[in-house]
């Protein structure tokens, strides 16, 4: 009984989550202003919640995060969405490649962000430091693994749709790192350590009191 009650508060919890991943995902709030750049942040619910409720639970919140990725890249194509919509695809090829990258990636975010957590943890380090560690890796995750899988398996079409020679693409991939995924993560580590938090406290009481 007491693991199917707590089976049902995971899954309850997992569900918010996903809630806010989709909201996020679908309204201007999955965008914050930085003095250059926009930065998302559709992935701090995937981060918190791996946290919160573990790896698995992160991997499916990153899920989430990708579909939307992938849906939003489909109905509202931009210069680069054919990385990321399996539906602009060419070829076959071309379907796994954009699944990975929009989905794939978006599900490591949370299995990494779950176990550094849980690393951290058992190094003691303090919540004061592990959460904004775990919210900065967990955005470079996100950013390394798009970005070095379009430069991987999508270098060719990314100069084309830049315009640009191949032996550009290299330069180009990693001034989006440094221009867009090094403030990412900077947000993500202070959203992360802010949110996350209180919500470690929440989660304890809500345990400690259905115990």
């Amino acid at each position: 009984m007491e693991k199917s009650r707590k089976d049902t508060r995971w899954m309850v919890s997992v569900a918010l989550m996903a809630a806010i991943v989709i909201l996020l995902a679908n309204t201007p709030l999955g965008m914050i202003q930085l003095p250059i750049i926009k930065a998302t942040t559709v992935h701090i619910p995937v981060i918190i919640g791996a946290i919160l409720l573990g790896p698995s639970a992160g991997a499916i919140l990153g899920g989430v995060f990708g579909i939307c990725s992938m849906i939003s890249n489909t109905t509202a194509p931009t210069l680069l969405s054919f990385a990321f919509s399996p539906f602009l695809a060419e070829d076959l090829l071309g379907i796994v490649k954009a699944l990975w990258i929009a989905i794939g990636c978006r599900i490591l975010i949370g299995v990494v962000a779950g176990w550094v957590w849980i690393g951290l943890k058992k190094l003691k380090v303090t919540p004061w430091a592990a959460l904004p560690l775990t919210g900065f890796v967990g955005s470079m995750t996100n950013t390394v693994l798009v970005m070095g899988s379009i430069y991987l398996l999508l270098a060719s079409q990314y100069a084309s749709a830049k315009d640009v020679a191949l032996d550009a693409v290299w330069g180009l991939i990693m001034a989006t790192v440094t221009a867009s995924g090094i403030p990412e993560a900077i947000a993500a580590a202070v959203l992360v350590t802010a949110l996350g938090k209180a919500l470690l406290v929440f989660f304890r009481r809500q345990m400690a009191a259905a115990r």
